[in-house]
């Protein structure tokens, strides 16, 4: 069993600063690509940026200026920093990783989601 747990949502004022995390944990054997996605009320859900084992890196068009994804592979976390935030970034922000349990299967895992709220 993988489980994704993501930490550090809540409220931030408009033009603030917030980072968030997920922690995988379980029995695995490797973390492939991580990424962190988001939905906002009666949106679709919309990729913020994904990160590989590697560090390589994919940032969506809308937010690549203003945060910064990184990952710890010894702890198997992935972290979202997100700077100079708006109203526009309130959702809830959903963790996501292809993991490998055993020697022939990858699956992909969500995490349950962390709350951002942008508002004075």
């Amino acid at each position: 069993q993988v489980q994704l747990v993501e930490s550090g949502g809540g409220l931030v004022q408009p033009g603030g600063s917030l980072r968030i995390s997920c922690k995988a944990s379980g029995r695995f054997i490797k973390i492939g690509t991580m990424a962190w996605y988001r939905q906002a009320p009666g949106q679709q859900r919309e990729l913020v940026v994904s990160i590989t084992s590697g560090g390589t890196t994919n940032y969506a068009d809308s937010m690549k200026d203003r945060t910064t994804v990184s990952r710890d592979n010894a702890k198997n976390t992935v972290f979202l920093q997100m700077n100079s935030m708006n109203v526009e970034d309130t959702a809830v922000y959903l963790c996501y990783a292809d993991v490998q349990t055993t020697l022939e299967l990858t699956r992909t895992y969500w995490g349950q989601g962390t709350q951002v709220t942008v508002s004075s």
